[in-house]
């Protein structure tokens, strides 16, 4: 996930160089916007990565009560 969305910043950057050259308000705004959003997710996907997975085990139910027959 993480070489994806780096392929992707790459090709936005290009994108936004062009849309500058053009002179392209709105779209360089856009582009902008978006590139936030992709970095906010490679960091949260970054952070994922390093985590350690945490074993919790199989739930058990307790042994079940006998119960003695009533005289």
């Amino acid at each position: 996930m993480l070489d994806r969305l780096n392929e992707i910043e790459t090709d936005l950057l290009a994108r936004r160089e062009r849309a500058d050259a053009e002179g392209w308000i709105g779209e360089t705004e856009g582009i902008d916007l978006t590139l936030t959003f992709l970095r906010t997710k490679r960091d949260e996907a970054e952070r994922q990565a390093r985590r350690s997975v945490v074993s919790l085990g199989i739930p058990s139910l307790p042994p079940s009560r006998r119960q003695e027959p009533e005289q």
